[in-house]
């Protein structure tokens, strides 16, 4: 290992020195005019004050590379006072070690050419003057490290740019790719709503056709993510000509209350069918359904109609109480005590008894529709309103329009389920 050093008393005796150094040691001439910028600006106070600094470099060949000439140059600038540690970690090539008075700069160079034969020899780097070169030769150095900056800068600013274009181009894709998913989202919902509807469809039972008897239905489900809930109707025609309608509200939503509302409403369908009592029939479905499932509960409302003489007979188990509205305006609610399925002591405690004339409107509804503002009370009295407001339209658009009015505002949603039945007389 070579150590030289080279006293310095200005700036530029400084610089020619480092790039003499490090051109000789073959530095790249970026890093080359990081070490001078590093090397000036740490004696920039030691040369204004005419106090001069030193500069020392060694060269060791690496060990691992033999005859390649390659191996680490330190180069050592000795200043009259310590640098602050901090400031010699942001140079623009930064210190590798800070001793005392002296910045230590560590870089991989090259073993420098030996001296031509007869040339000159002195203090300074690989022979010449202990200030290096002259200021034409460092004035060229200089340039060539701008232009090695610049050239550095023009790559960078061309990777720049391709990165742009590729930044662009991948940004086209994933537009497009944003596109073409939002469309096969699209299908996918219409799919999904398509068979929803479908769904929805199946588990309503068939439209009645009943002279003397006008019939309509509207359901709206809690949430669009599920096109069922617990709410669920079924009417049919007794052997007898009279028309059964059962309301079912289970208890939760989605697709679980939907079952549970089935096999109410089958059970229900079945006892009917083979003759049971309208008042048996709440306490005869529990009986049924408790050996198969015990989570269900579920409100029942049980209705039957004769067309032909308007008798109206309903049974109740923890329902809401059927409104029924005269053709002369006034209203009222049926109310008949009980209590559901899956409840304690389930059944109707009695059977209420009326007859309807032509022209009267009975709705029977489930909760969803009076209780959307948490306040079953308030929402008994609105519904009276909204009957009385609609009750001239006909009987298919009534059920949709009186629950347009109830949910004007809603705080607790719920599946709503809105009946109409009119008696016409026919």
């Amino acid at each position: 290992m070579t150590t030289r050093t080279a006293g310095c008393a200005t700036k530029a005796e400084l610089s020619r020195a480092i790039r003499r150094l490090a051109r000789e040691h073959g530095l790249d001439p970026v890093l080359r005019g990081r070490l001078v910028l590093s090397a000036t600006e740490v004696a920039a106070e030691a040369v204004r004050t005419a106090e001069g600094t030193s500069v020392t470099w060694s060269f060791e060949p690496d060990r691992n590379a033999r005859g390649s000439g390659l191996g680490l140059l330190t180069v050592t600038l000795r200043t009259t006072r310590p640098p602050a540690p901090r400031s010699v970690t942001e140079l623009p090539l930064p210190a590798d070690a800070v001793h005392g008075l002296d910045v230590v700069w560590r870089v991989p160079a090259r073993a420098a050419a030996p001296a031509p034969k007869g040339g000159p020899s002195g203090a300074g780097p690989a022979g010449g003057s202990a200030n290096g070169s002259g200021p034409a030769d460092d004035a060229a150095l200089a340039d060539e490290e701008l232009r090695a900056v610049m050239a550095r800068a023009d790559g960078l600013t061309a990777e720049h740019r391709r990165l742009k274009d590729e930044l662009e181009e991948t940004n086209s894709g994933v537009l497009a790719l944003y596109v073409q998913l939002d469309e096969r989202d699209e299908q996918l919902r219409t799919a999904h709503g398509q068979t929803l509807r479908e769904l929805e469809d199946a588990l309503r039972p068939s439209p009645l056709e009943v002279e003397g008897l006008e019939l309509a239905v509207h359901y709206a489900p809690a949430g669009t993510d599920a096109p069922t809930g617990g709410d669920l109707y079924d009417w049919f025609v007794l052997p007898d000509g009279t028309v059964h309608i059962t309301i079912v509200d289970a208890l939760g939503h989605g697709v679980t209350s939907t079952r549970s509302a089935l096999n109410v409403t089958h059970a229900v369908r079945t006892l009917a069918l083979e003759g049971h009592h309208l008042q048996s029939i709440v306490a005869r479905t529990d009986e049924i359904l408790l050996p198969f499932d015990r989570s269900v509960m579920a409100t029942v409302l049980l209705a039957r109609v004769n067309p032909a003489t308007g008798e109206l007979r309903v049974a109740n188990g923890s329902h809401p109480p059927a409104l029924l509205l005269r053709e002369d305006g006034t209203a009222r609610y049926l109310e008949a005590r009980g209590r559901g399925i899956g409840f304690p002591l389930p059944g109707s405690d009695r059977l209420l008894s009326e007859r309807l004339a032509p022209g009267d409107l009975l709705l029977l509804y489930t909760d969803g529709l009076t209780e959307s503002r948490r306040d079953p009370i308030e929402g008994e009295k609105r519904l009276i309103e909204a009957a009385r407001s609609h009750r001239d339209r006909p009987t298919a658009d009534i059920p949709g329009a009186i629950a347009g009015d109830m949910h004007t505002v809603i705080l607790h949603p719920d599946d709503t389920l809105a009946l109409a039945v009119r008696l016409t007389g026919g």
